[in-house]
């Protein structure tokens, strides 16, 4: 960052043109929001400026960052067709009937219009991870890429880390069964033959277990709603905070799974294959240094 201090009356052009600035480059740098004056930033080039006053240019990389900055939410990548994020948990994907605004999808689309200074900036769902479920998540930014993505969503490679109550005899494994949404939104494994649901394989294998808690690594063969949920209870061993799928307990004040790894196909780059992998958050791994009795019930 290049700073500036004004030594008397002038305007803002002026001052960056004296700096060594073109008059077509000070203006494009006060449109993208490179220039600050004692802490606000400038929004005209005839800004009038008054003695005493520091004005600070931000760099371009400065401004890279600034630009993947979104209150909320957490960019890990972006490019001209995919933004990748880290949803916190608690945080919806998409709207409901009762919540609109405290979405991933709604602090994006606002954060893209604002940047871009243009009501037109808009993202595109391609998957969904669940309210209480953290970790990562991408949008699309133009319908063809979305369509693309969701086209070979089948092929990402999807994993999670996901605490679950008590200990799973059988430490590695996979879970396939017929999913069902029940019209109270409920997802459930269907018992019959009835060809009611659809298949869901869910590979598991646990990395760390106390008395109370097995800490587990899940890859998702297929991305069924609730799948990881509903297969968890199914074993007995639901995911820690999961209420709605039958834990007891809520040690991590939350439900414990997250999303930290993802790999698929770039919709508009040939060949390229995109990898993203974050922490997993440590509080997981806290719960495992110590002896835990029943956990926190809710």
């Amino acid at each position: 960052m290049r700073n500036i201090l004004s030594k008397d009356k002038s305007d803002l052009l002026s001052l960056l043109t004296k700096a060594g600035y073109s008059k077509t480059k000070a203006k494009q740098l006060v449109k993208h929001g490179a220039v600050v004056i004692d802490d606000k930033e400038a929004t005209r080039a005839d800004q009038l400026l008054l003695p005493g006053e520091l004005i600070s240019i931000r760099s371009e990389l400065e401004m890279r960052e600034q630009a993947r900055t979104c209150p909320g939410l957490s960019i890990i990548h972006e490019d001209e067709d995919i933004i990748v994020i880290d949803k916190p948990a608690g945080l919806l994907t998409i709207a409901t009937e009762n919540e609109k605004r405290k979405t991933a999808f709604y602090l994006l689309s606002n954060y893209l219009k604002e940047r871009a200074k243009s009501v037109e900036e808009r993202v595109f769902i391609v998957h969904r991870l669940d309210q209480g479920t953290s970790g990562l998540l991408v949008f699309a930014k133009n319908e063809a890429a979305k369509q693309i993505l969701q086209d070979q969503w089948g092929r990402a490679d999807k994993r999670y880390s996901a605490i679950v109550e008590g200990n799973i005899q059988k430490k590695e494994g996979q879970i396939t069964s017929q999913l069902a949404e029940s019209k109270a939104l409920r997802v459930y494994t269907v018992r019959d033959n009835s060809g009611e649901g659809k298949e869901a394989t869910t590979n598991y294998k646990v990395i760390k277990e106390n008395d109370a808690y097995s800490l587990l690594d899940i890859t998702l063969v297929t991305g069924r709603k609730n799948q990881i949920r509903v297969h968890m209870a199914d074993l007995g061993h639901p995911i820690a905070g999961d209420r709605k799928y039958g834990a007891k307990t809520n040690p991590m004040r939350r439900m414990a799974l997250h999303a930290y790894f993802l790999s698929f196909n770039h919709p508009t780059i040939p060949d390229k294959r995109m990898e993203f992998e974050i922490r997993i958050p440590g509080k997981f791994h806290i719960l495992f240094a110590k002896k835990t009795g029943a956990g926190n019930r809710r």
